[in-house]
């Protein structure tokens, strides 16, 4: 009999991509899924099945759980502002996301995606023959390499009036300096009207960081400012929408995994009514509009009731 030789761990940050796709295929076994992925397992393929396999099963289980609801509110979010008059998507970092061929979009509206040149590759590769719902072109870029990346963002700017970019589990892996060049880029433009950016809190961030340097310690967790929405503020970006996963799972009825829920039961014991609400809204998908250019001498005040780091 030969012995069971470990999965192989992750390699770099694009092999996310693989996990996460794994991850969103789970969702088309749920009894009452929240979204189908009828792609997902083919863009995970075998390396995707044998990242997953490797993981702790506590960890997957709360992983599955987090993308199936992370999903379903990003893609609320889009809906929501196709509806309100976006005519083009930038999905910066796009990695395996397939919201082009099974979100019911506009036929008219374009769809960027724009990742690293390997996983651009594999996309077509494995998706050669499928039909998106929209327009849908790839731009091969490293986010990381300054001229390349305003390349993309000037492009994209002649193609929409009204932009959406999406950055779905990519800042994490940012540094704040990287973070606030790509903020700042993107306010060159008065077409990007809309940003949607993952917030983790201080406290759920420890803990991230702590995860990725056990299992992901080739893609570790790098963005961590201070105080989370005064930094894009400080970049020229104001919080428009903020979801907050555990608020968004109860109003889906979607209950974490009850390890989960016991976890956070016993430790709530200990407590005050603030520290439950900080936890409880320890993770989130922020939809940020540019911050309001005011004239010299006027006052502003923004109600960010919740929104602190």
């Amino acid at each position: 009999m030969k012995p069971r030789v470990a999965p192989q761990p992750i390699q770099d940050v694009s092999e996310t991509a693989l996990m996460v796709a794994m991850w969103r295929a789970a969702e088309n076994t749920h009894p009452n899924p929240l979204y189908r992925d009828l792609l997902a397992l083919k863009l995970a393929g075998d390396r995707g099945r044998e990242i997953t396999k490797g993981l702790p099963k506590g960890r997957t289980s709360i992983s599955y759980w987090m993308m199936a609801i992370r999903t379903r509110v990003i893609d609320d979010l889009i809906r929501e502002a196709v509806a309100d008059g976006v005519d083009l998507v930038l999905n910066l970092g796009a990695g395996l996301d397939t919201r082009p061929y099974r979100l019911a979009l506009p036929s008219n509206l374009c769809w960027v995606e724009v990742d690293c040149a390997k996983i651009i590759e594999l996309k077509e590769s494995r998706l050669f023959g499928e039909k998106p719902a929209c327009k849908l072109k790839r731009a091969a870029c490293d986010l990381a390499d300054v001229s390349s990346r305003q390349a993309v963002l000037a492009s994209a700017s002649e193609q929409g009036r009204n932009t959406l970019v999406l950055t779905e589990g990519v800042i994490p892996y940012l540094s704040e300096e990287e973070v606030g060049a790509l903020a700042s880029d993107l306010n060159n433009y008065s077409c990007f009207r809309y940003w949607v950016v993952d917030y983790f809190s201080p406290l759920i961030r420890k803990y991230l960081q702590a995860q990725s340097r056990k299992m992901l310690e080739n893609a570790p967790f790098k963005f961590a400012p201070e105080d989370y929405f005064d930094f894009f503020l400080s970049h020229g970006w104001q919080a428009k929408d903020v979801r907050y996963i555990v608020d968004a799972a109860q109003k889906l009825g979607r209950r974490p995994p009850t390890r989960v829920r016991v976890m956070f039961a016993l430790r709530g014991l200990f407590l005050s009514p603030e520290e439950r609400n900080q936890r409880k809204n320890c993770m989130a998908y922020v939809l940020f509009e540019p911050r309001l250019r005011l004239q010299p001498g006027a006052i502003h005040t923004a109600d960010m009731s919740g929104m602190s780091a």
